[in-house]
């Protein structure tokens, strides 16, 4: 038969003047591009009207079922190069599909067939499309085949099956011949498909499409078609992802004090998630950039009690940590079950702004949003690293939840789209010549996909959900029936910012020294029980007692009016130019005794790094005068009858700080803490929120007292039992249970800690070294 061309009936043309000759790869003098004979309807296609050879126009393209081209592996079509040319059989047909391997007839020579041979047209591109040369063979009467009239539609599978015998498909692509000469080919099988095909490619520029496979619970794309896609976004997917990094930032910040809305820190983490979910590493580290600089900017900005400029530059330095991270997020997602890489990632993103630069700056890490919250008992198993990869896990599966869903949806939205694309027979088959779903029995086709991608959106939302539920299931150690009467002294400062100690000398001391005898005259009123110890705020003191006379009078008269061991906070001289920032127990007999020197000193605050440049370059960073020294052991002191875990303000923060001390045996825990230059900002609930995590994290009851607040008593279980008004001088006297149990957090240290961060960087591995072998073997087949 000889082979016929078509240019694709969505573009017709005039007809073609009738020739009374054909040869091999002419238009059939007789078909019009388009064509279709109004009178003829569905099943009128007889076979006396038929000639082997002919093409006739009377047939529609329902009329036709198309037979499937050879294809040299799933999902990529193989015809002349062309991925997409189809040829459309006509309807009914019977004649059985010759071998192969039969000698084929000379060229020009129409193929015998039998008189109920059906009309065939070409559907699909402009393509020559040689059909297999055979010897005539009779063949019996076709069975009639009924339609429904309203619109025409392909014969049914068992019709087909008796029509033509099965025959595999080849397993390698044949070699391309000459168009002139006509090459023998598998016959095709039948599958009805009506593709409708637009501007087709040349023939002579074969493009390869990347299969996309829409099976029963598999994953709706390839990943050719996916890194295609995610290399092609166009500017509205680039902008919902800028404003998934901003929303999630400003959401982020929200579950932080002073709103404290804890629920938001996973939303926010899940927005993230998605803006920088299948995107590129540079694009993705930008996004994470700009992410975390709307979630630091608000979250830090107590730093501006210093400065505007240091707050752009501490935001600036610390958002890079979170670009970082976000870099080797990319990866990540490209592997199975990546929320759980993910929050290890994050996990090592706050280890490493912990410790560089400078000392680190471990503030506003995700479990210090979430001081009493349904994740806050994870912190008695891993400490503050557990809650952070809690938060960000049950973050990250809600986008999976959302993300995985979308992504079925889409396909199966399109499915027809995505068999044009690729060569997809299975899509195919479940759609119509619209894309849509046509019949009950391709409905049902379908029903197995939209099954799993519900399944794959329920899944993930479920273990989001389970996570902060597991959390209510961890057991809390119970009383002890011990407890000490701790008494709380805030003092107030007159000054404010930068300039809080006033001009008055000693201003800081007096008021906290009146404070403690009005606390010592409620007891002899027996408005307040009698302390067994007293606790001052850090730099209660602001003359150093240990060299001036009044300061340490002061100090004693109001220790022994109250009559019981004191806590004091003193900033001390070290030789000639350093300083001590100190918890000094003073007892009303013996005065001055043991001491703790803070660990974790302030950069700019208490001690300036590159001291030379920086005292060069900013006149403020004299305010720091003396260089402060860092203490080298832990904070346990014997205080009355019990022996407290002495931290020191911003000490509150580090982990290693605080678990060292609990396992010298502190009990309860007592925060001294001066935030008078950052009085009335967002640090002081900051810092209480830290407090209520670390009394959950180590099983120990948390007193803070502060010069000009949040001075507070958090129970072990992380709830706040009292707590003061900002700028204002207070005291009271608090009962506080003791306890000595650890909890499993205090026995392991960093172990989760470590455990998460090797998770997550293994995982980012991985990733690579298959995405550098897919590379490799990209360029190989290349």
């Amino acid at each position: 038969m000889p082979s016929t061309t078509l240019p694709p009936a969505s573009l017709p043309t005039p007809p073609a003047p009738p020739t009374s000759d054909t040869t091999p790869g002419d238009v059939t003098p007789d078909v019009t591009p388009g064509d279709v004979t109004p009178d003829t309807t569905p099943g009128d296609v007889t076979p006396g009207d038929v000639t082997p050879g002919d093409v006739t126009p009377n047939v529609t393209p329902g009329d036709a079922a198309a037979p499937q081209p050879q294809r040299a592996s799933d999902g990529v079509l193989a015809t002349q190069g062309v991925p997409d040319a189809e040829t459309v059989a006509g309807q009914g047909a019977t004649a059985a599909s010759p071998p192969a391997s039969e000698p084929a007839s000379e060229p020009g020579a129409a193929s015998p067939a039998s008189e109920s041979e059906p009309a065939s047209e070409l559907g699909a591109a402009s393509l020559p499309v040689s059909e297999p040369k055979a010897e005539p063979e009779p063949v019996s009467e076709p069975e009639p085949v009924s339609r429904p009239a309203p619109e025409p539609e392909p014969a049914s599978e068992p019709e087909q099956e008796a029509a033509s015998p099965p025959v595999s498909e080849p397993k390698a692509e044949p070699e391309p011949e000459p168009a002139s000469e006509p090459e023998a080919a598998s016959p095709p099988v039948p599958v009805p498909v009506s593709v409708p095909v637009s501007d087709p490619e040349p023939a002579s520029e074969p493009v390869a499409v990347s299969a996309v496979q829409v099976g029963d619970g598999g994953e709706a794309e390839g990943r050719g078609v996916v890194e295609a896609e995610a290399g092609r976004e166009g500017r509205w997917v680039l902008l919902g992802r800028v404003v998934a990094a901003v929303v999630g930032g400003v959401a982020l910040f929200a579950a932080f004090p002073p709103l404290d809305w804890w629920w938001c820190a996973p939303l926010g983490i899940g927005l993230i998630v998605g803006s920088l979910y299948r995107t590129r590493p540079r694009r993705a580290a930008w996004l994470g950039y700009l992410a975390a600089v709307v979630f630091l900017m608000p979250t830090l900005a107590w730093v501006r009690a210093i400065g505007d400029d240091v707050w752009f530059l501490l935001v600036g330095v610390e958002s890079l940590f979170y670009a970082a991270m976000a870099v080797l997020a990319a990866f990540v997602f490209r592997l199975p079950a990546w929320p759980l890489w993910f929050g290890g990632l994050w996990v090592l993103m706050e280890w490493a702004r912990s410790l560089v630069p400078i000392g680190g700056f471990p503030w506003a890490r995700a479990a210090f949003s979430q001081g009493e919250s349904v994740f806050t008992p994870y912190a008695s198993l891993g400490g503050a690293p557990l809650v952070s990869f809690a938060v960000t896990l049950c973050g990250a599966l809600l986008a999976q939840a959302v993300l995985t869903g979308s992504r079925r949806a889409t396909a199966l939205a399109g499915p027809r789209r995505a068999a044009v694309l690729a060569g997809s027979r299975r899509a195919a088959d479940l759609t119509g010549p619209r894309g849509d779903l046509t019949e009950p029995r391709q409905a049902a086709g379908v029903a197995g996909p939209r099954r799993a991608a519900i399944l794959a959106r329920a899944v993930p939302a479920a273990l989001a959900l389970a996570v902060p539920v597991l959390g209510l299931a961890v057991p809390m150690p119970g009383d002890e029936g011990r407890s000490v009467n701790v008494g709380i002294v805030q003092g107030n400062v007159p000054g404010r910012g930068m300039y809080v100690l006033g001009d008055e000398p000693a201003v800081v001391l007096r008021n906290h020294a009146n404070e403690t005898k009005r606390l010592a005259q409620a007891v002899r009123e027996g408005k307040l029980p009698k302390p067994d110890l007293v606790v001052l705020p850090e730099n209660s003191t602001d003359i150093d007692p240990y060299r001036d006379e009044i300061a340490r009078q002061i100090i004693d008269d109001s220790v022994k009016d109250v009559g019981v061991p004191t806590l004091v906070g003193a900033v001390v001289s070290i030789g000639t130019e350093n300083r001590a920032t100190r918890s000094l127990v003073w007892d009303p007999a013996t005065g001055a005794g043991d001491y703790y020197d803070k660990q974790h000193l302030v950069p700019f605050g208490e001690y300036t790094p590159f001291k030379e440049i920086v005292l060069a370059l900013s006149e403020r960073a004299n305010l720091v005068g003396r260089q402060s020294v860092a203490g080298d052991k832990p904070g346990d002191l014997k205080l009355g009858p019990v022996t407290i875990g002495a931290v020191n303000c911003y000490e509150v923060a580090y982990d290693d700080t605080v678990r060292g001390t609990v396992l010298a045996g502190g009990t309860p825990l007592v925060v001294q803490t001066n935030n008078a230059t950052y009085a009335e900002s967002n640090l002081p609930p900051q810092q209480l929120a830290m407090s209520k995590l670390r009394a959950v994290e180590h099983n120990r009851a948390v007193v803070t007292a502060a010069t000009t607040g949040i001075s507070a008593y958090v129970t072990p279980d992380g709830k706040v039992s009292w707590q003061t008004r900002e700028l204002v001088a207070d005291m009271n006297v608090v009962k506080v249970p003791v306890r000595t149990q650890e909890t499993i957090a205090t026995r392991v240290g960093a172990l989760p800690e470590w455990a998460l961060m090797l998770m997550g960087a293994a995982a980012t591995a991985v990733a690579a070294w298959r995405g550098r072998r897919r590379g490799d073997r990209m360029r190989n087949d290349g």
